[in-house]
Formats: C-alpha cells, sequence, structure tokens
C-alpha cells in the first residue's frame, strides 16, 4: 500500500496520527493526550477530507 496513516508519540508524550504516501510524510494532526482521540481525528479526515475544497492562494 502507497499511503497510510500512522500514529506515534512525540517527544510531548502526546499521540500525533501522520499521513504518509510511499513513505514521505505528507501532513500531520497536532498532538493529543490520548490515542482514541488521535484516531477520531484520522476518522474525521476520512469523513471530510473528499470534499474538502482546494483553494488557490498564489
Amino acid at each position: 500500500m502507497a499511503h497510510k496513516f500512522e500514529i506515534k508519540k512525540n517527544k510531548a508524550d502526546e499521540y500525533v496520527a501522520y499521513f504518509k504516501y510511499n513513505g514521505e510524510t505528507i501532513f500531520w494532526t497536532e498532538g493529543y493526550k490520548s490515542k482514541a482521540s488521535a484516531m477520531n481525528a484520522i476518522e474525521s479526515i476520512k469523513k471530510n477530507g473528499p470534499d474538502a475544497p482546494t483553494e488557490d492562494n498564489s
């Protein structure tokens, strides 16, 4: 699979959800105190992301 979500702990001991494509981090979330909150962030991205508009500010 070329893309995936990954949850890791940061230096502040918080859970962070990373979205990776071909092993490269594309974006990541803020840090969460619980793993469940990081999982909820992933589910929100999956649910709401496909309909998000693209804004070109160039």
